[in-house]
């Protein structure tokens, strides 16, 4: 029996002072590199500050926000997608292997420290606005690898550093992280060369929260009515909705909601100009798509070098032929105006 009581002893021990499993798997406490901690004190930021995540599926990257000194939020680091699937679009039913597009919160009890792909958070699909809808699907994360069915796939180093990022932020209090989850980088060439894209108006409400957070780089308030979603300034106290179906409220007088409507109407007119000169994009995804880089790797070693490089060869890299065939190609102008503001 004291052998047992010792036993006993020492595993709560062990529990109480946060250590490693007992299986020596600590992925989930890796810290912060160096270089990138050094970077956030660069612009102003430390370990402890809020996050907000940014994911585009079109140039297949991901961004971290983080807040300042000053209360704004400031980009930190664009992160390369490796894999994602589907098409653009939002995801609507279990099966259709889109990756989501939407607002979304992260809290701590979405991350995953021990996922079959390394590190994981759930990115909380399908949020409120979803269910109301009917969409269906589950367990549609960021993770590392080169995998995708429905996931954003960001390579193992990759993942690690996001992980970790969030992993501070939540412990030092923030109660959950923002993603915005986009088709695309929102500027006007992008809105002109998708308008006949079906999905253009759901995209149109989308850009109503970037260009609210584009005038006030603090993440808004995300809340939904009439079927869509409703946004107010991230510097007002929010005002949650009960009802994501019922009609929507007469918004209240607000500068911050001036500025980003006035924005709005400034790129409308910018995406007609373009829209005049220029045809609508025909490209079509087979499934998905790679950020250019991995695509440019994957063309020179193969999908195995890629999976040892991503994953440490566990996890195969999916659909590479599909991966080759992503129409976009990226270009320097598809970066948002004051994207690297600090």
């Amino acid at each position: 029996m004291n052998l047992l009581r010792t036993a006993l002893l020492f595993c709560l021990a062990v529990v109480l002072a946060g250590c490693a499993s007992m299986d020596g798997d600590d992925r989930g406490s890796i810290p912060i590199p160096q270089k990138l901690l050094q970077e956030m004190a660069a612009k102003g930021m430390s370990p402890d500050d809020p996050i907000m995540v940014r994911i585009y599926k079109q140039e297949s990257e991901l961004e971290v926000w983080k807040r300042t000194a000053s209360g704004r939020y400031a980009l930190l680091k664009t992160y390369p997608l490796c894999r994602w699937s589907g098409k653009l679009g939002p995801k609507t039913r279990e099966g259709d292997r889109q990756a989501p597009e939407g607002f979304y919160t992260v809290t701590r009890g979405q991350l995953n420290p021990r996922s079959q792909y390394y590190l994981s958070f759930n990115l909380g699909y399908p949020n409120a606005l979803e269910q109301a809808l009917g969409y269906t699907g589950s367990a549609l994360m960021v993770h590392g690898a080169c995998t995708s069915a429905g996931c954003y796939a960001m390579t193992n180093d990759g993942v690690g550093e996001v992980y970790a990022l969030a992993r501070e932020a939540l412990a030092a209090g923030q109660p959950g992280f923002q993603v915005q989850s986009l088709p695309f980088r929102m500027t006007p060439a992008n809105m002109a060369e998708h308008r006949a894209n079906p999905n253009m108006p759901y995209w149109r409400n989308l850009k109503e929260g970037t260009d609210l957070f584009a005038v006030t780089r603090v993440p808004p308030n995300v809340s939904a009515c009439g079927g869509r979603y409703r946004f107010t300034s991230g510097t007002q106290p929010a005002q949650p909705l009960a009802d994501p179906l019922a009609p929507c409220p007469l918004p209240a007088a607000d500068s911050a909601l001036m500025a980003a409507a006035s924005k709005q109407v400034q790129d409308e007119q910018h995406i007609a100009v373009l829209s005049a000169t220029r045809p609508p994009a025909n490209a079509t995804y087979v499934d998905g798509g790679m950020h250019p880089s991995f695509r440019d790797i994957l063309r020179r070693v193969g999908p195995q070098k890629l999976a040892a490089m991503t994953s440490g060869g566990k996890i195969p890299v999916s659909e590479p032929t599909a991966a080759l065939a992503d129409p976009y190609k990226g270009t320097a102008s598809d970066v948002e105006e004051g994207d690297t503001a600090n």
